[in-house]
């Protein structure tokens, strides 16, 4: 389960970094989420992948899961909702005012 889960966060996380390196506008928003996922998923790794564990400390529970991430992630989401719709926005009047999705603002020279 945790080698799956490793390799998951790792191909999450190479390829938000990969396409966060194109030169054009969708990949780069569509990398940032992807990104951010794979950080969403290592903060909810945090809290120790316990199954069928109580989520408050009880008093007979040796196993428990740690609310403290559950939290981080659920705000992380929310944040990272509100930022892609931003982003969204914001490349769309950037495309409407300069009439090319580069991020720069220029094509390229051929």
């Amino acid at each position: 389960m945790e080698s799956l889960f490793a390799i998951t966060l790792g191909v999450l996380a190479a390829t938000g970094t990969y396409l966060l390196l194109r030169a054009r506008v969708f990949p780069v928003v569509l990398g940032l989420t992807l990104l951010s996922y794979a950080v969403n998923l290592f903060l909810f790794a945090m809290g120790r992948l316990v199954t069928g564990g109580a989520a408050v400390i009880g008093s007979g529970s040796s196993q428990y899961a740690d609310p403290v991430p559950q939290a981080l992630v659920l705000t992380a989401i929310v944040i990272g909702f509100a930022m892609t719709a931003f982003v969204v926005v914001l490349s769309l009047r950037g495309l409407g005012e300069l009439k090319t999705d580069h991020v720069d603002g220029e094509e390229p020279r051929t």
